[in-house]
């Protein structure tokens, strides 16, 4: 059996072939060194997804239990994302997530459509522009798959598009928490300091708007304090947290990894260039051949006997949507992307009460983005052949940078 420890830099960057292997040979394998266990087919991530009795989402009691001495150090972490929904069980989970949901409705997303397009439009400006002046070359993560859906959710939020540079720093450190970081050193401080910074920029923006409601989401979920059963303000700051943190970094890698291997099928990128009307199938492609989130972390809540292993009560679950993806026993020619490949029931967004509801506004993102970019630069290209650099994460799957030459 292979060695599956993401600390290991060529498995991060290219784990395609490990999961190919354990769906094979041992598609419920134990890591020692990640301690986990790691589920690969997908029929098995998704029975992971629906079971939500015998496996919970709520991975971080386990974890501050674990560390009752340290409990202290970790007080923002344990307070605002202790009250994130996707680490909540029922009936919490389904409280929050209602009352959520009359937030973010499908209305409010479709509403912001001619935001999104401007947005766009603006970005690939700065990219024409930042060109100009690097010989023909842009970062297509800075500069553009990072700050489109950040900018989106910060003018849903109603905060300031100004504030992305202190937002990035304080979501990044937050991400080697929630994305089971395996190199970095340091990452339970470095996450706390950067929850803290979080809750305290949105704990005034609260504030603000408990005083003088405005037209936006902050002011909705606060104004909803008021009803039955609502959301406590420490509740309202985290998930102010979880929408930003949520609403950008997986958007950022779904654009940044579906453009980086979309360049490996030059095939594809001629259809796309040729017919912008497959927008739509070629996001849920990008989404499908290696998505924005790897992995649905869980916790044996009771031991279970599963894929012929007895899971233990305690022992932590990496479900691999990402491996479940590439599954050929649902998926014809998996490790091929096609950007008109239909059905494709991809499990990017999760399953279950789980699957995210942020989905329609990455989508929307993600098909202005493709329409806009192959109309406005169809000759864009990788500027060069090196080796890029992938995120220390086991859950949150994306590159850190990919030079593009346009012209």
């Amino acid at each position: 059996m292979p060695v599956v420890d993401f600390a290991d830099a060529r498995t991060n960057a290219d784990p395609f072939p490990i999961f190919e292997r354990l769906r094979r040979e041992d598609p419920v394998h134990y890591s020692q060194p990640m301690k986990s266990w790691i589920v690969t087919r997908y029929d098995d991530v998704k029975t992971i997804a629906m079971n939500n009795a015998e496996v919970s989402a709520n991975r971080l009691a386990p974890f501050f239990a674990a560390a009752p001495e340290q409990r202290s150090g970790y007080t923002n972490l344990m307070t605002y994302l202790g009250h994130w929904m996707v680490f909540r069980d029922p009936p919490d989970h389904t409280r929050l997530r209602r009352l959520f949901t009359k937030a973010f409705t499908s209305r409010s997303v479709e509403s912001i459509t001619p935001n999104i397009e401007d947005i766009v439009s603006m970005l690939l400006d700065d990219m024409e522009m930042k060109a100009r002046d690097n010989g023909g070359v842009s970062d297509w993560i800075a500069d553009f798959a990072y700050p489109l859906p950040a900018s989106v959710i910060m003018d849903l939020l109603g905060v300031p598009r100004e504030d992305l540079k202190h937002v990035k720093v304080w979501s990044d450190e937050i991400a080697l928490f929630i994305g089971i970081a395996r190199a970095s050193e340091d990452k339970y401080r470095r996450a706390e300091a950067g929850a803290r910074a979080m809750a305290d920029y949105f704990r005034g923006i609260v504030a603000q708007r408990t005083a003088e409601p405005r037209d936006d989401l902050i002011s909705q979920m606060v104004v909803a304090r008021d009803e039955k059963e609502a959301m406590t303000a420490d509740e309202v700051i985290a998930t102010c947290i979880l929408l930003l943190f949520a609403g950008h970094e997986t958007t950022t890698n779904m654009l940044g990894n579906g453009l980086y291997h979309a360049f490996r099928f030059p095939g594809e990128m001629e259809r796309l260039r040729a017919d912008p009307g497959l927008a739509e199938a070629t996001i849920e492609e990008w989404l499908r051949y290696d998505g924005p989130s790897g992995a649905l972390a869980r916790v044996v809540a009771s031991d279970v006997e599963f894929g012929g292993k007895l899971l233990k009560k305690g022992q932590r679950v990496l479900a691999f949507t990402n491996a479940a993806n590439r599954d050929g026993a649902v998926f014809s020619d998996p490790d091929k992307m096609d950007f008109s490949r239909a059905p494709n029931p991809h499990m990017a967004f999760g399953h279950g009460i789980h699957f995210c509801l942020g989905a329609p506004l990455a989508r929307l993102e993600g098909q202005i983005a493709v329409r806009q970019l192959v109309e406005r630069f169809p000759r864009i290209r990788r500027a060069d052949d090196s080796d890029l650099a992938w995120h220390d994460s086991v859950i949150l799957r994306g590159l850190k940078a990919l030079p593009v030459r346009i012209d």
